[in-house]
């Protein structure tokens, strides 16, 4: 995203020009939603706010993440998150630095593709050897629980991160897939790090999902023995992106590790915004939240997939969950059926998107580019509002029309 908005800008791109169409931003519309719970507009400030936060993040804070989590996924089951099972940071990477920085020197699997950002935050901690895992387009990128076994087993991973919903493919872990991930991961050893940034924009679940979003809490036997990991923040599912609140669940004795790699490399997420999100993670406001989401983002995401195939694009696997479509441009005239060619010309029809290949997560770049699976495709993102995507998507059109 850094380089695409940097590009655009060279053109002039200003995310608050409307004559400007961004379907490459990664974060959600922000404003009130038909049926939504009320949006957050002002925040407090008391004395002790001042002071430097806990690493791990106000008591407050912790507790009532890990009440969350229990009252969604853990109900009626013995073993219950606490406080010590949390700990809060400034953001999704700052917590999904924490969380790498805490690993030993092991074989730390990634997918292909997933979320641009592993690329940077894998390549900063050398003491975890990186190792892709491609997912098959054939499949529609589904990775069962055998295919789990077999990874870990055969490629001696001590841990593995996923994003789940994936980005950009959208694919949905769960149910009975899921469930099998983390039964794979307790019997043989190896920890499950698990972005569920996304957690709550669900558009297809397994039938054996009994809840309208999707975590691998809920399969989790023992909070404090299976080695799940699990990512979580305000950034897309409570849609407060500039609010920088995340926060990591896992065992005890992993949350102290990241707690002790947070004291080096962040300090803490602001108190006056930890303290803030309480009245955020309350089970009623949140489940109210989430089915005012699901309606709003579902029709976009129908809409973005209609109007994208329309357009000559095809999906190996239309998207489950988040908020991105990822389709291939490979039947689309030359030379718009390369991705950074696309969005070359794109950027003339003052239209953001992002190029497939920044996907193909490399780390240290030691796989030869050319290798690259994923040059043919693009990420649109439909989290802007209908009329932003709807423009946008007009101007791809005429784009096409006109070549």
């Amino acid at each position: 995203m850094v380089y695409v908005s940097r590009e655009a800008a060279k053109l002039g791109f200003d995310p608050h020009d409307p004559t400007w169409w961004n379907l490459g931003q990664g974060s959600p519309e922000t404003g009130p939603l038909p049926g939504g719970a009320p949006r957050i507009d002002q925040v407090s400030i008391l004395p002790d706010d001042h002071q430097y936060p806990p690493v791990a993040g106000i008591g407050e804070l912790r507790e009532a993440v890990a009440a969350l989590y229990n009252r969604l996924y853990r109900r009626r089951l013995p073993s219950q998150y606490t406080a010590a099972n949390v700990a809060v940071s400034g953001g999704g990477r700052t917590a999904l630095s924490r969380a790498v920085a805490s690993l030993g020197n092991i074989n730390l699997g990634h997918f292909l593709p997933d979320y641009t950002a592993y690329e940077e935050i894998l390549g900063a901690f050398r003491h975890a050897t990186e190792i892709p895992i491609l997912l098959s387009r054939e499949a529609g990128y589904r990775f069962d629980q055998e295919a789990l076994r077999r990874e870990i087993a055969g490629r001696g991973l001590g841990a593995l991160l996923i994003s789940n919903p994936g980005n950009p493919t959208g694919r949905v872990t769960s149910g009975g897939d899921l469930a099998g991930w983390v039964e794979g991961a307790r019997s043989l050893g190896c920890a499950l790090v698990l972005d569920e940034f996304y957690s709550h924009y669900i558009w297809r679940a397994e039938p054996d999902e009994p809840g309208p979003t999707v975590s691998a809490a809920r399969y989790v036997e023992n909070v404090d023995r299976d080695p799940v990991v699990i990512l979580d923040g305000l950034t897309k599912n409570w849609r407060y992106p500039g609010w920088r609140v995340a926060w990591v669940v896992g065992p005890r004795r992993v949350i102290e590790r990241i707690e002790s790699a947070g004291s080096f490399l962040d300090g803490g997420a602001p108190r006056p915004l930890q303290r803030a999100t309480l009245p955020l993670l309350e089970p009623d406001r949140v489940l109210t939240e989430v089915h005012a989401l699901q309606q709003a983002f579902r029709a976009k995401r129908d809409y973005m997939v209609e109007r994208l195939q329309a357009l000559g694009m095809t999906f190996d696997r239309e998207p489950e969950g988040s908020f991105y479509a990822f389709p291939s441009i490979r039947g689309l005239p030359a030379p718009l059926d390369d991705g950074m060619a696309f969005f070359r010309r794109a950027l003339d029809h003052r239209v953001v998107v992002v190029p497939g290949m920044f996907f193909d997560v490399n780390p240290g770049q030691r796989r030869n580019p050319r290798m690259g699976r994923f040059v043919r495709y693009l990420r649109l993102s439909f989290g802007p509002p209908i009329e932003r995507i709807r423009g946008g998507l007009d101007a791809i059109e005429k784009m096409l029309r006109d070549a």
